[in-house]
């Protein structure tokens, strides 16, 4: 039985293929060569913001009728993978856009939603998600930070930890307690804008990888804000946050794809020009079956998150189970193949001379945030298709 060529399931469609072919091909101009120096001076890449905005790649899952490109979850996840596979600090401008802003576009008013998507859809601002606390981390319902509603103003106060972005978003998408009696049902959500009186940040935080996002503790002192920045009903906050979270655990599923993908590009073309005994080490059946796990690996991540992605734009019962699946198998598969890329370059793969080692140190933040692998493991007992 002759092969059809037409047979499109399983693959992404020729316009996908296009977004990453364009995507790859930015990242290695104008991403991939500040890579390493975002790293070592830990600052914000904003060489890649300046190219993804002027790409119209910064944000592209928001929906054209605010002004974006209206890219689906695929094509979201094709942007971010790609970004990753040079740089994972800049992947998380188009994923933590997507993360902080999709709140506003699952719950929001649609005053909200022309009033925020707009300027992120243009460059004019990005968003971040304040969900986690000092003492609320995978108890995120255990949160503290209050909201009182005051007239037609609500009034925030409290701490927000583990923040990407933090202070290089002009908009935060904020979960605080409305009534402390119902606790999950108790939290609802807010838009915080970086300018309002009392918000503040804290000192970065120096991290073992990802060092070009920044991370920082969000401070709310008396921050008044208008009512109708709440989004959603009061108490539909928490719900928001988990639904969120269904979507954009994808997002980090694609982040860590990349970051394989990276690992595994270099330390194939270096085994072929590294000679040892004689020839080069790709001729060793050792390393051959090493290169062979991690292709393996980073396949079978990729179909399991291309997969997610399309339970995702279509809304699929089992998202929820789906979501969690790809990210921890794919920021699982990550961690494998970057420390077997560093084996792979041997001495040269330990050393910051080599892309690889900050690549692993970039892939061990995909086990840990959005959820941690534990959590993950547990998302899916709960939801088992």
């Amino acid at each position: 039985m002759a092969g059809s060529a037409d047979f499109d399931l399983y693959r992404p469609s020729e316009e996908h293929d296009m977004l990453r072919d364009a995507v790859r091909s930015l990242a290695e101009a104008k991403i991939a060569p500040y890579a390493a120096v975002v790293d070592e001076e830990a600052r914000f890449p904003q060489e890649a913001l300046d190219a993804l905005v002027a790409n119209d790649l910064h944000a592209v899952h928001v929906p054209e009728e605010y002004g974006g490109s209206g890219a689906d979850a695929l094509a979201t996840v094709i942007v971010i993978e790609e970004v990753a596979r040079v740089c994972a600090s800049s992947s998380l401008i188009p994923a933590v856009n997507k993360l902080g802003s999709l709140p506003v576009i699952l719950s929001g008013s649609e005053e909200l939603k022309k009033k925020y998507m707009a300027p992120l859809a243009k460059g004019d601002g990005m968003f971040s998600y304040c969900l986690s606390e000092p003492d609320a981390g995978s108890d995120a319902a255990g949160m503290k930070t209050k909201a009182v509603r005051d007239g037609d103003h609500y009034v925030l106060n409290g701490v927000k930890r583990w923040i990407t972005n933090a202070g290089e978003s002009e908009f935060y998408t904020v979960m605080a307690v409305t009534d402390p009696a119902k606790r999950s049902k108790g939290i609802s959500a807010f838009v915080v804008e970086k300018s309002d009186e009392g918000v503040s940040f804290g000192a970065p935080e120096k991290k073992l990888g990802i060092k070009g996002s920044p991370t920082r503790e969000v401070y709310l002192d008396n921050v008044r804000i208008p009512a109708d920045r709440m989004i959603g009903e009061e108490g539909t906050g928490f719900a928001t946050a988990m639904k969120t979270l269904d979507h954009t655990r994808i997002t980090i599923a694609a982040q860590a794809l990349g970051i394989a993908q990276g690992a595994l590009d270099y330390a194939k073309g270096y085994v072929k020009e590294r000679k040892q005994f004689g020839k080069p080490i790709a001729d060793f059946q050792g390393i051959q079956f090493m290169l062979a796990d991690m292709a393996m690996k980073i396949s079978a991540a990729r179909a399991l998150t291309y997969q997610a992605a399309a339970a995702s734009e279509r809304g699929d019962a089992d998202l929820t189970y789906l979501g969690a699946a790809a990210k921890c198998f794919a920021s699982d598969a990550a961690m494998e193949v970057t420390t077997d890329a560093v084996q792979l370059l041997g001495g040269y793969g330990y050393t910051r001379d080599y892309p690889v080692e900050r690549m692993m140190r970039d892939a061990k933040i995909t086990q840990i945030y959005e959820g941690t692998n534990q959590v993950q493991r547990i998302v899916m007992a709960r939801n088992l298709p």
